[in-house]
């Protein structure tokens, strides 16, 4: 975005790649639909941010959800809301709308160079790149870095350039999982059984947040939207003690009274497995979490009275004992911390260098959050540049 921006200028750019080919991460971004951006009102919007909001509004306020989506469709690729608020591209899918953009921003002008990878400037403070035919050197007016985080480091984001910009005492938080599963210690018999299962229009808690939606059970924990939507505090809770206690509640539009009259029925001959999916609707997933929580606990599950079993429904304990790999991660937080960068996104210890994207220290949850941030701190690093160039 930083390099169409620029384009429209009338800056020379040329964008410069460590992989074969342009986009990557973002195909990989639209893989199950490309989710684009959200369609809440802004104030809520912002809210997704957290501690970032402030450092980004000024950003996403100059390019908001409805300018992407006209970006987009000016691009042949019209979007739509889906029933989650979430706004995609009527085609679905990431390639053909990076197709379009690439041949736009050929028609501008701008020239891309791939096999490129960066490695910190040299002693004239030329660009270094180390290319199949060697290091090449390249002078710059301007620089903008949009370097992403460490998730899925095989589509380029390494977070190999935390070193070079460290070397130049820019300040830098520690990059860390976010929007990731989490590890939890399932019984053998829950796991061979239960692996690949979601769970779905469930509440998940970790403290005071809450959050409803859908997740899925993995052979070493737990993922998936709504864990997603929780992984902030729960990244941060098992970093500092180690572990997080989660809750799930399985039937969250029930409440304890409602589900102990279901379950205060004769029970006859059916099994307790039976019995929960037709009084409760639990699912058979649902039942192996309350049988999990039971085995923790230390007492049979078919010895939980009618009003034990409601409790159990809706406050299933899972601790959490790890966080997924980043590399497994669909996004980072960490990154170029927001006092090392003006307010067009450049860097002050190094003028001429701007930096945006997922390199700098916000996180944000899935549903659109994460491109649309992308998108529009690129678009405001681009204007910062021209706005550096015009005065140079």
């Amino acid at each position: 975005m930083a390099a169409e921006v620029l384009a429209q200028g009338g800056a020379r750019v040329t964008v410069y790649d460590a992989m074969p080919s342009a986009g990557r991460k973002f195909l990989m971004a639209g893989r199950g639909g490309l989710n684009l951006t959200h369609s809440e009102p802004l104030p809520q919007f912002f809210a997704r941010y957290r501690e970032a909001a402030p450092k980004l509004k000024d950003a996403i306020e100059a390019f908001p959800p409805d300018a992407l989506r006209a970006w987009s469709e000016a691009l042949g690729e019209p979007t739509f809301v889906g029933s989650s608020g979430r706004v995609f591209p009527k085609a679905f899918k990431a390639s053909p709308l990076l197709r379009a953009w690439l041949r736009r921003l050929d028609a501008a002008g701008v020239r891309f160079a791939f096999r490129h990878r960066w490695t910190g400037w040299d002693e004239q403070g030329r660009l270094r790149f180390q290319t199949a035919d060697g290091m090449l050197a390249i002078a710059t007016k301007a620089t903008v870095l949009a370097l992403g985080g460490a998730s899925w480091p095989r589509l380029g984001s390494d977070g190999a350039w935390i070193d070079y910009l460290a070397a130049r005492g820019v300040a830098i938080s520690k990059l860390r999982p976010a929007n990731s599963g989490f590890t939890v210690a399932w019984s053998d018999v829950f796991r061979d059984r239960f692996e690949g299962q979601p769970l779905k229009g469930v509440a998940l808690t970790i403290g005071a947040h809450t959050v409803r939606g859908e997740a899925m059970i993995t052979r070493s924990g737990i993922e998936g939207g709504a864990i997603y939507a929780l992984s902030s505090e729960l990244r941060e809770a098992v970093l500092s003690v180690g572990q997080a206690r989660l809750t799930i509640a399985l039937r969250p539009d029930l409440d304890v009274a409602m589900l102990t009259t279901r379950l205060s029925g004769t029970r006859g001959k059916q099994s307790l497995a039976n019995f929960l999916r037709k009084a409760a609707q639990v699912s058979p997933v649902g039942i192996g979490l309350m049988q999990e929580a039971a085995i923790a606990s230390g007492r049979p599950l078919a010895s939980f009275s009618p009003a034990d079993l409601a409790e159990l429904i809706n406050g299933i304990p899972v601790q959490l004992t790890g966080v997924a790999p980043i590399a497994r991660a669909i996004s980072t937080a960490g990154g170029v911390t927001f006092g090392e960068i003006d307010e067009d996104f450049m860097i002050h210890k190094l003028p001429g260098v701007f930096a945006a994207g997922e390199m700098l220290d916000w996180e944000a949850p899935t549903g659109g959050y994460l491109l649309q941030a992308s998108f529009a701190t690129g678009a405001a690093a681009g204007r910062g540049v021209l706005a550096w160039l015009a005065k140079s």
